[in-house]
């Protein structure tokens, strides 16, 4: 019981700095910005709500400092209400500029999810309208009518946000400088909505912030109603919710009947050209500003976003300014600091955002906008979850040897030695009795954090998840890079999902440390590392998915996203696999149909999956 209530004073100690923090920023905001609001035409005539704020001191010039956000500008920031950035951002004086994209809160315009790019911006043309357009026209309208800018502007965002930000990369404006896209959306078929194709379920109580136009200009919400259908407090267990909801359709039928976003979602299940012009991934050419792009290894959300458009920028303008942060973090928790650092109950370390804060995003900021001193970041400042400590690479992924992981029969682990190839693992996946996500009875929980970092031991006592694990390592062993999980399988069915999981397993005489919850014994402690879902029927193309031929072996290629993960001597590493993960990712029926948003009941069969020892993880260099 000390523990807990030690426990329970550390998190409110937390908020209540935090509090305190917020408080302190938006003080200094009033002593030292004036406050105005504009509204900027865009080249077709649609104005943007925009709220700026100036520096008092006019005896120097000051860079712009953008955020462009569907989440309403004039209430997310104010004297009365500050957020972000952080306190060193404001102390070192930007001009800070808030707006609400197109169509949302106080703009003009009609909302677009994830607007699709029309490359080559050309202002004589007013009808070719993106998120880079307005951006551009933003920028411009700045420069002219905000007096004591530099003539330098700067734009970050976490979130959808920091795909706002990604999106003025193409054709951007020449002020343009320094661009971070914290935690970005790149893709919806692959972030956020969907992972690998597959809906996460969890997500469906946001649909109404989202799916619904608004009819007159506000700077309040107009979808209240709406998201009112459901009522998260009066659901305790959200595992038993959706599975008394039954198939997709029956959220349709209850709840999402009149929202165009989850008509957009259900009418294409598929990676066909709605979703495709939707990715900002290929536009990412002849990249121009500075960009600094920040995910967290713990992020349930958006953990595709960064890596992949940091890999993009790579790939395309390989002679770029292109760096990357990733740190021990869920969605956007850099953006705040709780002083003690953790994810779920795992400890990492002591003031991990501030050291961010100050040492990678001031100074990257203050030497693109304001000529400070070169920071001399690394390409990649990635944080070890093992080790708990940050590592800088002058490339990633790292060009280390590859690490491959075999499966073994009585559940063995094999690094670098293949095993029997012929032997076969199988588990009954019943949709009616899926795994759950979490180990934790959750309610409805729209962005599951902490299960990134969950133990599965509940997991691996299950006969519908195979379990296999090296021998205690007798060193230390790095994990670094992409993964590719190689399976072969077979079915009795005709459609599976596939969940790939790597766990750090810790000694059995792990000691619990301060604070450490009642219910959580550190002891053979099951820490997910990684994890990532693959909708079988995509196997072979995202756009046009087939069935599967029931008991005929086929290669499923499962692609996680990248690890940094030091498993220390003593430790050991596990694999586990699965096809349910519930309600995190909805079911899918293992009966093959066109669009499993419109399965029926009968359409939900229990399989037989196997698993072969031809089957092979790598991770590395590929």
């Amino acid at each position: 019981m000390k523990k807990l209530q030690l426990l329970l004073v550390l998190l409110f100690l937390s908020a209540t700095a935090w509090a305190q923090q917020k408080n302190a920023d938006s003080l200094f905001l009033r002593n030292n910005y004036d406050e105005a609001q504009y509204r900027i035409p865009m080249r077709d005539g649609t104005k943007l709500f925009t709220v700026v704020y100036t520096p008092k001191d006019k005896s120097v010039k000051y860079p712009f400092l953008i955020n462009r956000t569907c989440y309403n500008a004039s209430n997310s920031v104010g004297f009365d209400n500050y957020d972000y950035p952080s306190k060193y951002l404001i102390q070192d004086k930007y001009i800070l500029v808030y707006q609400d994209v197109r169509g949302r809160y106080m703009s003009e315009g009609v909302f677009t999810t994830m607007t699709p790019n029309i490359p080559g911006n050309d202002v004589k043309n007013k009808t070719a309208i993106d998120e880079s357009s307005d951006t551009f026209d933003t920028i411009e309208w700045l420069l002219k009518n905000v007096k004591g800018n530099n003539g330098k502007a700067g734009i970050y965002g976490v979130s959808y946000p920091g795909f706002y930000s990604a999106a003025a990369l193409p054709d951007a404006h020449p002020a343009l400088k320094a661009v971070s896209p914290q935690a970005p959306i790149s893709d919806f078929f692959f972030d956020d909505f969907h992972h690998q194709g597959a809906y996460l379920e969890s997500y469906t109580p946001v649909f109404a912030l989202f799916g619904y136009q608004k009819n007159k200009l506000t700077n309040e919400s107009w979808f209240s109603d709406e998201m009112q259908r459901f009522k998260p407090r009066q659901v305790p267990d959200g595992y038993q919710f959706y599975l008394d909801m039954g198939p997709l359709k029956n959220i349709t039928t209850k709840y999402h009947y009149d929202n165009f976003f989850w008509k957009e979602i259900t009418d294409h299940p598929n990676y066909d050209a709605f979703w495709q012009k939707r990715s900002i991934l290929p536009h990412l050419k002849k990249i121009t500003p500075a960009v600094m792009t920040v995910g967290g290894w713990f992020d349930a959300e958006d953990l595709y976003g960064p890596l992949n458009i940091y890999k993009a920028i790579e790939k395309s303008t390989p002679k770029a300014y292109n760096t990357i942060v990733m740190g021990p973090w869920s969605h956007g928790a850099w953006a705040h600091e709780g002083g003690k650092s953790t994810h779920n109950h795992i400890y990492f370390g002591d003031s991990i955002a501030t050291f961010y804060q100050r040492t990678i995003e001031r100074k990257f900021f203050s030497h693109f906008l304001k000529d400070g001193a070169d920071p001399k970041l690394p390409e990649a400042y990635m944080f070890d979850t093992g080790k708990k400590s940050w590592k800088t690479f002058d490339v990633w992924p790292p060009k280390d040897p590859q690490v491959k992981l075999y499966l073994g029969e009585k559940e063995k682990l094999s690094v670098n030695t293949p095993l029997n190839d012929k032997a076969a693992f199988e588990y009954v996946s019943d949709p009616a009795k899926p795994v759950p996500y979490t180990s934790q009875t959750e309610g409805l929980t729209f962005t599951p954090r902490n299960f990134m970092s969950d133990d599965q031991r509940n997991a691996s006592r299950r006969p519908d998840v195979l379990t296999f694990d090296t021998d205690v390592l007798t060193e230390d062993m790095t994990l670094a890079g992409e993964i590719l999980a190689k399976l072969d399988v077979s079915m009795t069915g005709t459609d599976a999902d596939f969940v790939v999981k790597i766990i750090d397993v810790y000694p059995d005489d792990e000691p619990n440390y301060e604070g450490n919850p009642k219910n959580i014994i550190m002891g053979g402690y099951q820490q997910l590392v990684r994890s990532e879902v693959f909708r079988g029927r995509f196997r072979n193309s995202f756009e046009k998915p087939e069935p599967f031929t029931p008991n005929q072996v086929t290669r499923v290629n499962v692609p996680l996203q990248d690890i940094l993960h030091t498993f220390k001597k003593g430790h050991r590493i596990m694999i586990q696999i699965h096809s349910t993960w519930f309600p995190y990712i909805d079911r899918n029926p293992q009966k093959y149909v066109e669009n499993i948003y419109k399965a029926n009941e009968e359409d939900f069969i229990k399989s037989t999956i196997k698993i072969y020892g031809s089957s092979v993880i790598e991770i590395g260099t590929r």
